[in-house]
């Protein structure tokens, strides 16, 4: 793996059924009875400009993810801390959740019956979406107030579950005119889209949100997306990561889809990062290749 997951910390069996109780009824209480939940913050060391909300993947926490982003590297031997110093970089928590199929606790945005056959049983999925998009809505607008509601300068990304909860923040987002009608950008790596198939309106219903569900689609339109996929990978299959690409097509998004022949269930080095960079540059910060501002009266001095 990756990461040290907190999967493995806190593995627990039915051979000690009492203490996965208990653990489950302990972490239950302290993240997900919350309407905030926990995060690792990474400061700009310049001037903050922008804020990038990643949501890490099933079985690992913010902590490592967040660290293993320093190994993230572009051809000049830059991470995305480096790439864009003037960036604040914001790392939910995803809460501990009982696996229905199986006695395992372990951190993730939503359960999954079957990693094999993700539309298996499929509605398992609708109960954790529906607790944490509200709270990832509201983080956004947090830090969107940070920057003087400029949601175009916040950028949402994901990585594998990470990207597809992202996914589903973005369907049930509703941006007034005012804070720019969207978000800086979408970045989804090594993902999947719950509830393929079903059109805008359906999906939304499937999730079952009480409120804040927009009945639009202007934020997706909108929004620029960068969807990146490993060809071997072998937890979230290409074809998974095509019917995310289509889906948010078909929902009205302007995507641009890379795929890499390495890389497995995570980024690719250094083109991957290559691409985010110049992804990035162009679509939010509006640089040309030639590291110009094309749009002026829009652009931030990240001096």
């Amino acid at each position: 793996m990756y990461f040290e997951s907190l999967w493995d910390r806190y593995r627990v069996t039915e051979k000690s059924s009492g203490i996965r109780q208990a653990l489950l009824d302990f972490l239950r209480s302290n993240s997900m009875a919350s309407e905030t939940m926990s995060m690792i913050i990474m400061p700009p060391s310049e001037p903050h400009t922008h804020t990038v909300v990643f949501l890490h993947g099933r079985g690992d926490n913010a902590r490592n993810f967040a660290r293993s982003l320093v190994f993230w590297r572009d051809s000049h031997g830059r991470s995305p801390f480096q790439a864009f110093p003037s960036f604040r970089w914001v790392f939910p928590q995803a809460p501990m959740r009982q696996c229905a199929s199986s006695p395992d606790i372990c951190p993730q945005w939503f359960d999954v019956w079957n990693v094999k056959d993700f539309a298996d049983r499929e509605e398992l999925q609708a109960e954790g979406l529906r607790e944490v998009v509200p709270q990832i809505r509201r983080l956004l607008a947090n830090e969107a107030n940070l920057l003087g509601d400029r949601w175009d300068r916040v950028i949402l990304a994901g990585i594998s579950m990470g990207a597809a909860t992202s996914a589903h923040v973005l369907f049930h987002l509703d941006i007034p005119v005012a804070g720019s009608g969207r978000l800086g950008a979408f970045l989804g790596i090594s993902c999947r889209c719950p509830f393929l198939g079903r059109p805008l309106p359906e999906m939304r219903k499937a999730i079952g949100l009480e409120d804040g569900v927009p009945d639009h689609a202007n934020v997706i339109r909108n929004t620029p997306v960068l969807l990146e996929h490993c060809v071997d990978d072998p937890l979230v299959r290409l074809q998974n990561g095509y019917g995310m690409r289509d889906t948010l097509r078909e929902f009205g998004a302007e995507v641009e889809w890379k795929e890499y022949p390495s890389g497995g269930h995570w980024f690719n080095t250094p083109a991957g990062m290559d691409d985010v960079v110049e992804f990035i540059n162009r679509r939010v910060l509006g640089k040309s290749s030639e590291g110009q501002t094309e749009r002026a009266d829009d652009a931030m001095d990240l001096s």
